[in-house]
């Protein structure tokens, strides 16, 4: 399998994804010209406009897989979405807590997971991959609070109300705000909204000593996993892509 990853900046972080996985999967950066030239050992393709040029070799069948690194997430997710013919991308991340609980969560962009036809979409999906990865199939559905807190404000009650009727539409579990006994039991977890999402991302792979592996693009038909420029590496991700991309042509 060939995973392509994007070196947009600190092409150290992306040297040493290719040094920590590249005995496992073979590994091409997709980099400006001279950007890598530190990295005599790393097999590279230059351009110009890099994400351009990763989407291309995506979409062709070039390489199986596709890991965003360092590269800007605009230019890169908006590239992607006009090559696919999609308005918008919904992403699932898998991530580890300090004790090394491994779960789905979703939405993970601030934009995503608004509406319960979303969150429905999300929950399907989700639950594919996670039986997929040897995870639980239940899905959990958090919301704004618990149920002692109806009536505390209307923000709080419409979260509620949403998970209530995602959970039951999509054959899943509200799990109210209890994010920590939900991860226990719960393969996948459906944030509030993308904002929700973000923050329980950040905090629990910046903050709270937990990893983020990455999260796949569920809504297109190639092997995407975008990635977080602040993550100290992605080894985890491109192993995850290379582990899509063998099930999908094993």
């Amino acid at each position: 399998m060939i995973v392509g990853i994007g070196a947009g900046g600190e092409p150290d972080k992306v040297a040493r994804t290719v040094e920590r996985a590249g005995s496992q999967v073979r590994i091409v950066c997709y980099c400006r010209p001279g950007a890598m030239d530190a990295y005599p050992l790393v097999e590279k393709r230059e351009s110009e406009c890099p994400w351009e040029a990763l989407i291309a070799d995506l979409m062709a069948g070039r390489i199986d897989a596709a890991v965003r690194g360092t590269l800007p997430a605009n230019e890169t997710l908006r590239c992607l979405k006009r090559a696919c013919g999609v308005d918008h991308l919904e992403r699932i991340a898998l991530l580890e807590t300090a004790d090394g609980v491994r779960f789905l969560l979703a939405p993970v962009g601030v934009d995503e997971g608004w509406t319960v036809q979303e969150k429905l979409a999300l929950i399907e999906k989700g639950r594919a991959i996670a039986t997929s990865f040897g995870l639980s199939d239940r899905v959990a559905v958090l919301s704004g609070g618990r149920f002692g807190d109806l009536g505390r404000h209307p923000a709080v009650d419409r979260s509620m109300a949403d998970a209530e009727l995602a959970a039951h539409l999509g054959n899943a579990e509200h799990r109210e705000i209890l994010i920590e006994d939900a991860v226990k039991e719960c393969g996948v977890v459906i944030a509030p909204d993308g904002i929700s999402g973000n923050l329980i991302f950040r905090t629990l792979t910046f903050l709270g000593r937990g990893a983020g592996h990455g999260a796949p693009v569920v809504n297109i038909n190639r092997i995407f996993v975008d990635t977080s420029r602040a993550s100290p590496d992605y080894t985890g991700a491109a192993l995850l892509a290379a582990s899509m991309a063998k099930k999908k042509n094993p």
